[in-house]
């Protein structure tokens, strides 16, 4: 992929949740009290070491969505605008359904299990096996009305009957193949 010179729309990087710092810091703190019996001096040094090599490693691990006008990068994956098609946005129960028992295992997935929204971006590049790509994100509404800005309502919908027809079809799939197992 080139790089973009076009301006960023959006971005956003998939930090841990603040559950998750604070786990960090408990472990700092845990390895000050392994280190402390030793010496108080030995025991400060592992801890902020701990907390802080934990921290790095979380932050620089940490994915991030950019759009541009020209590519949509999602991690290490980008792809061109060209080649992205609609895009929808869940929260609560949907996003737990798309991501599990209607996920196409042939997706692109980015989730991070402490951000619960998600966001399915069609891929309709006929060169590649990918459907969509699919990815937690805090503002699924966001990414939704910058991909969907030139895209029409009866695309939309037509994308929609379209992604519950494989559905049916996988789950019908799912249900001979469960129905031949059990006869054999």
């Amino acid at each position: 992929m080139s790089t973009s010179t076009s301006s960023v729309l959006y971005q956003e990087r998939l930090t841990p949740s603040t559950g998750l710092w604070v786990g960090v810091l408990g472990a700092g703190v845990a390895s000050f009290l392994v280190g402390a019996p030793i010496n108080i001096m030995a025991g400060i040094i592992a801890g902020v070491i701990v907390a802080v090599l934990l921290g790095f490693i979380l932050y620089s691990s940490s994915p991030t969505i950019t759009i541009t006008d020209d590519i949509l990068r999602v991690g290490r994956a980008a792809i061109e605008r060209e080649h992205v098609g609609v895009a929808e946005g869940f929260r609560g129960e949907a996003s737990r359904v798309i991501s599990g028992p209607e996920l196409d295992g042939r997706a692109f997935m980015c989730f991070r299990g402490w951000i619960e929204p998600k966001v399915r971006i069609q891929i309709t590049d006929k060169a590649d096996p990918t459907p969509y790509w699919i990815a937690s994100t805090r503002h699924p509404e966001r990414i939704v009305e910058i991909l969907n800005e030139n895209i029409g309502d009866s695309e939309l919908e037509r994308y929609q009957q379209e992604m519950q027809r494989e559905h049916e079809q996988r789950m019908l799939l799912t249900h001979e193949a469960r129905s031949q197992a059990q006869e054999s």
